[in-house]
């Protein structure tokens, strides 16, 4: 919550969801609070929301939740890469990892999650999302397909090489198809570490141009690019500056 928080007054604060809550809301929250000594941070409820609550269910959770299809030969792949990792028979875990869950967690976030919060806290109607990976996919798949349920995205590092770049050809002829956006003013922060492997940069690169080139009125974007930060060094400064 805002350091001024307090339930007995009528003023109302924006939310910000943060996805993979399970392992960065620590992170959140120290962040917040360093910056909050000089409120450095405007005044926003923060949520984390999980996918798992320890590090194989998480993982294979948020493969799920945050993808918009079914890919197989990911899946398959991931699994081997875990199985090596945990010492595991992979024959055991085949079959198992799926994908393609992005619309039914995107429901349970507007059917359940946001109705909670909105019910038991004071908020506005000041919605933001952000995701790091996997999560940055889901986020920038969530500004094609929530129609001004958010009006803040963090797409930071996003996992946009997803069953064949999808989301960056869905993203092409949404901007082709869509002169304006019937939306709330809308900003877009786009972010990726300096030293993120090519598929990661080139994706978001792409993607932040093809927004930015349409040039709505109602649409600000900011991206940024993290100088010396890997895919992995790079989620403690995305949260920081989301």
């Amino acid at each position: 919550f805002p350091r001024g928080y307090s339930t007995k007054d009528t003023i109302q604060y924006p939310v910000l969801y943060v996805l993979d809550g399970w392992n960065q809301f620590p992170t959140i929250k120290s962040i917040r609070e360093t910056m909050d000594i000089d409120k450095e941070l405007e005044d926003v409820i923060i949520v984390g929301v999980s996918s798992g609550l320890e590090l194989i269910s998480w993982g294979a959770n948020r493969n799920y939740d945050y993808t918009p299809s079914q890919d197989s030969i990911h899946d398959r792949e991931l699994e081997k890469e875990a199985a090596k990792t945990y010492n595991l028979d992979y024959n055991m875990v085949k079959g198992q990892l799926k994908s393609g869950g992005a619309e039914k967690f995107l429901q349970c976030i507007t059917t359940e999650i946001i109705p909670y919060i909105e019910t038991n806290y004071k908020t506005t109607n000041d919605r933001g999302i952000s995701g790091n990976s996997l999560g940055g996919l889901f986020t920038a798949w969530c500004f094609l397909n929530t129609k001004g349920v958010f009006s803040r995205f963090g797409i930071n590092s996003p996992s946009l090489w997803w069953n064949n770049n999808e989301v960056l050809t869905q993203a092409e002829s949404f901007f082709n198809t869509n002169k304006t956006l019937d939306i709330p003013f809308t900003k877009v922060f786009i972010s990726v570490g300096e030293k993120e492997p090519p598929i990661m940069t080139s994706g978001m690169e792409k993607y932040s141009l093809l927004l930015e080139n349409k040039v709505y009125k109602n649409v600000s974007v900011t991206t940024y690019q993290f100088s010396g930060e890997t895919h992995n060094s790079v989620v403690k400064p995305n949260l920081k500056r989301t």
